[in-house]
């Protein structure tokens, strides 16, 4: 089969589009002919050689994706069958084996270009704005990065529950993203955005805080009210500074750290999560922008469409062999 590989460490000019080995499916496991999978910033810190790798060289990125059934191990899965995944290694390529426990089934209205889409940025959402911090009607929420895959959906499911949002953005341009996914606010990440907040909330602060940037860790718990939330998952912009925790103690307010892995523990967990999200999507509650396709042979263009912060949406490589 064909895959996006690298031997080394570098560049987009790293990949390469090579023939490896297909994959041989074990008890409990299925071969799935992928169609879409998903293209995230953690493929990206792989390539460069700072994030966990599983494998040896070349190496296959990607964790996301969805496709149809090959071939089954699994009482619970036969051939034919649509399914997708946000947590399964060497997804970059046209087949991936996969236990039966990380799978989703998909339901007839969710193809396997909008799972691929929704599967790490949605669950992220989803755990976020009721897990993380379980977001109330009339809270004011902070998003970093709201412009981003995660803070789109993000921002919508917050709104769906009744809060008023507030969207930073490092890009003029990405105002009108933030604002058409029913943000309240829209505000770029300068100088003066913890001012405009405080103004915003008339000098009371936010519920809750959404940052995923890092940088940004010590101006979140600033503008966060007396017994509010911060909650970090994210260090799109660099490692945080130390925080002292008399900070926290002489507010009160409470710092969670978030990470998806933590609450995809079952299938039942991933099942559940993934039904209630698609549920908001089949009944418009949360619109999904149509993703930016590379094929798998253009994953250098792909790698490099993201790198350069070309896209608010999801990018998407779909495998040659696939004709849509």
């Amino acid at each position: 089969m064909k895959a996006l590989t690298f031997s080394k460490f570098g560049s987009p000019n790293v990949l390469e589009y090579v023939d490896v080995p297909t994959p041989r499916i074990g008890d409990g496991e299925v071969l799935i002919a992928m169609k879409a999978i998903g293209l995230n910033y953690a493929d990206i810190y792989r390539r460069r050689g700072n994030y966990h790798l599983e494998g040896t060289p070349p190496y296959i990125a990607g964790y996301e994706g969805a496709g149809i059934v090959a071939e089954s191990n699994s009482k619970k899965y036969r051939s034919g069958d649509i399914v997708a995944f946000a947590d399964v290694p060497f997804a970059n390529a046209e087949y991936v084996s996969a236990p039966e426990s990380h799978l989703i089934p998909l339901p007839s209205y969710i193809d396997c270009s909008t799972a691929a889409s929704v599967m790490l940025q949605g669950l992220t959402a989803h755990y976020l704005s009721m897990d993380s911090h379980d977001v109330q009607p009339n809270e004011l929420v902070l998003v970093h990065a709201a412009s981003g895959g995660v803070g789109q959906i993000l921002t919508q499911i917050c709104k769906l529950k009744g809060a008023v949002v507030i969207g930073l953005t490092r890009s003029e341009n990405k105002l009108e993203t933030i604002l058409n996914n029913d943000a309240d606010y829209a505000l770029i990440l300068n100088h003066d955005w913890r001012s405009q907040v405080m103004k915003i909330t008339n000098n009371r602060g936010v519920d809750v805080v959404y940052d995923s940037v890092g940088s940004t860790l010590a101006d979140s718990i600033e503008v966060t009210k007396e017994c509010g939330h911060i909650v970090f998952y994210g260090m799109s912009g660099g490692d945080p500074k130390p925080v002292n925790p008399r900070i926290l103690l002489d507010t009160s307010k409470t710092l969670t750290g978030g990470d998806l892995w933590s609450y995809l523990s079952s299938n039942e967990e991933r099942t559940n999560r993934a039904k209630t999200l698609f549920e908001w999507i089949k009944k418009g509650a949360v619109k999904i922008k149509d993703p930016i396709q590379f094929r798998l042979s253009e994953g250098r263009a792909a790698h490099e469409y993201l790198e350069n912060g070309n896209s608010s949406g999801k990018i998407l490589l779909i495998p040659d062999s696939y004709d849509t």
